[in-house]
């Protein structure tokens, strides 16, 4: 018992002292957006560009009627929304895009964005994409591109 409780103490000492600052520096916040030219094949299945806009269209409906997140959404700028998200997935699955919106961090920031939250997104979207035609595998790759980004979105 005395050796944990040594062992908590120099990690107070530690925490206190000026070394601290350095182990807090926060870390680089990733590419919203990375692109992935292997997923151009990806991006045909979804229609391209063009098709994700349409994506976005029946997204933001579904979210809308969603009421865990339809209050969210109704306040919005939906049509930025729309086209960020557009630009965004472009990007992330190979195309010839440019994303111009913000950092995951600095575009969820006061919004107080749950775990719950960022699930029922993600349900709503895979609702959207079903309803689209888009291939379960097709789904799958986008998805496993989007899941990390949980890291920036999530804030409470």
């Amino acid at each position: 018992m005395t050796a944990y409780r040594n062992a908590l103490l120099l990690v107070a000492l530690l925490a206190s002292s000026s070394l601290a600052p350095l182990a807090a520096e926060p870390l680089p916040i990733p590419n919203p957006a990375p692109a992935h030219p292997e997923l151009r094949t990806v991006l045909e299945e979804f229609g391209g560009y063009e098709g994700l806009k349409l994506l976005m269209d029946d997204f933001m409906v579904i979210l809308l009627d969603d009421p865990r997140l339809g209050p969210v959404f109704e306040l919005s700028d939906q049509q930025r929304v729309k086209d960020m998200l557009a630009e965004q997935f472009c990007v992330i699955l190979g195309g010839d895009c440019t994303y111009t919106g913000m950092d995951m961090v600095e575009a969820h920031a006061g919004l107080e964005v749950r775990h719950a939250d960022f699930n029922a997104l993600v349900e709503n979207l895979q609702l959207a994409m079903d309803r689209r035609g888009i291939s379960t595998r097709a789904q799958n790759k986008l998805l496993a591109k989007l899941a990390p980004m949980h890291r920036e979105v999530i804030n409470r």
